[in-house]
């Protein structure tokens, strides 16, 4: 019995070791399996993570492309507005140099009307003449009553000497030369309306006889010329002997030598008796 026996066990245990052995040797290969399990769960994980960045990058890419047309359109603009300034800068500084050639020019004239406002500061002082600065030359407003009698085209002796003065300056430092004939609104009558009709040709007439002095004197003619505006321009209310005596009036505006006029553009109007002598709308101060 002890000898058939030992052979079995034997062949049990070789069994029992192959069993053993195929077990151990599944669970080697679950062991693999699970590792191969876990590095493809973590392969997928870390796949998941790039495709997550990537789509943020991408984002990111997009957001940076919009700022990038967002600065190259700002970068246009800018340059757009360097080349606006430039111009308006070339512009202000062309305007700067015409302004600084202007001043020099009103700088030279001033000095040449300097003259003028000397030799008549008596008369400016006794307020018998009026000078006002214009942007381009001088005005003188003289009273009739310092040049002319009522009614009369003829110049006065007092008259006389203080437009000598005007012309001796003009002689000296030549300019465009209107000689403007202002009257009230009183009209003519009798003899006066006989002889001249209306205002306008008063007004013209006397202009006319001043532009002769200054002809006599030595004024160069072809810079000058009479205006008459009659009672269209006045500068006080005709309502009272004052205001009417300020509006019964010779006005002499002065411009520098190339200018279209000596005073504001004319409109034809009625015509003025008296050499040279034309009607014309109310000027502008």
């Amino acid at each position: 019995m002890k000898r058939s026996s030992t052979p079995f066990r034997r062949l049990t245990s070789a069994a029992l070791a192959v069993a053993i052995a195929g077990a151990a040797s599944g669970c080697v290969m679950l062991g693999k399996y699970n590792r191969v399990v876990d590095d493809l769960e973590k392969e997928r994980a870390r796949v998941a993570d790039l495709e997550r960045s990537n789509e943020a990058l991408g984002g990111e890419r997009l957001k940076l492309i919009d700022e990038m047309e967002n600065l190259r359109e700002a970068k246009e603009g800018l340059t757009a507005d360097v080349a606006k300034l430039q111009k308006t800068r070339d512009e202000l500084s062309t305007n700067l140099q015409d302004r600084e050639s202007k001043l020099a020019q009103l700088s030279k004239k001033s000095g040449e009307y300097e003259g003028l406002v000397k030799d008549l500061e008596k008369e400016v002082s006794s307020g018998q003449i009026q000078i006002t600065q214009l942007r381009e030359g001088l005005r003188l407003n003289l009273a009739q009553d310092i040049l002319f009698r009522s009614g009369s085209v003829a110049l006065e002796p007092y008259g006389v000497e203080l437009l000598k003065k005007v012309s001796d300056q003009l002689v000296k430092h030549p300019q465009m030369v209107e000689v403007q004939g202002h009257t009230d609104t009183v009209k003519l009558s009798g003899a006066l309306a006989s002889r001249w009709g209306t205002n306008w040709e008063l007004a013209g007439a006397r202009a006319a006889s001043v532009v002769r002095l200054f002809e006599q004197q030595g004024v160069d003619p072809s810079n000058l010329r009479a205006v008459s505006y009659g009672e269209h321009a006045p500068v006080d209310a005709n309502s009272t002997a004052e205001g009417r005596a300020r509006n019964r009036r010779i006005e002499i505006r002065l411009k520098p030598i190339g200018t279209t006029d000596a005073g504001d553009t004319p409109v034809a109007g009625n015509a003025a008796s008296g050499s040279g002598a034309e009607a014309a709308p109310a000027p502008t101060p």
